[in-house]
């Protein structure tokens, strides 16, 4: 009996220690994170980031109009994005939500009933988002950086129609701007350029 609950003491502490090192520092995170916004954009941008209950926390107050967000240490892979702060409310009440333990469809159920009441304030003009993506094995955890990372484009446009903007609701070619959600307080333009051969 004593020895499996040696075992046991052993194994959680090798868990521990292997968290531990998961675990990136908030340094790095901000680094990271910024690595989606444009090059001259990066140094005054706004980060929220993870602490080690994974828990979401700003790590660093910017000066201009980007809001950067770390990588999720629960999801697989490696991905950081930026967004213009006018879309601060939605993205905030987003994060909430998730926090209360809510899922992604009770998140987005609640957020649009919200919008429609005028509870909560969509932008008022296009807002650019960021995306940079990644494989966990291409991230050098002490630096920051991401070897072969991919970025995408998403320009929220609530409400818009493919009528109204001349878009397709799929692409129809690789790298082809089209709208996702058109016609829903979601309406965003999606761009994802095509891999290079």
């Amino acid at each position: 009996m004593k020895n499996a609950i040696y075992s046991l003491m052993i194994l959680a502490f090798s868990f521990s220690g292997i968290a531990q090192e998961e675990f990136i520092s908030e340094e790095t995170q901000i680094k990271m994170a910024s690595l989606a916004a444009p090059e001259e954009d990066r140094d005054a941008v706004t980060v929220y980031g993870y602490d080690k209950d994974g828990k979401v926390v700003l790590l660093k107050e910017g000066t201009n109009n980007l809001v950067c967000i770390a990588d999720n240490p629960d999801m697989n892979g490696i991905s950081v994005s930026c967004y213009n702060k006018k879309l601060e409310p939605f993205m905030s009440r987003g994060r909430q939500l998730k926090a209360e333990g809510k899922d992604m469809m009770e998140a987005r159920e609640v957020r649009k009933q919200e919008v429609e009441s005028g509870k909560l304030k969509m932008p008022d003009a296009p807002s650019m988002t960021y995306i940079l993506s990644g494989k966990e094995e291409n991230l050098n955890r002490e630096t920051g950086e991401l070897k072969d990372a991919k970025l995408r484009y998403v320009i929220y446009m609530p409400y818009a129609t493919t009528e109204e903007t001349g878009l397709p609701d799929k692409p129809h070619t690789p790298g082809m701007p089209w709208l996702m959600d058109p016609g829903t307080h979601r309406a965003h333009i999606m761009i994802t350029p095509a891999d290079k051969n």
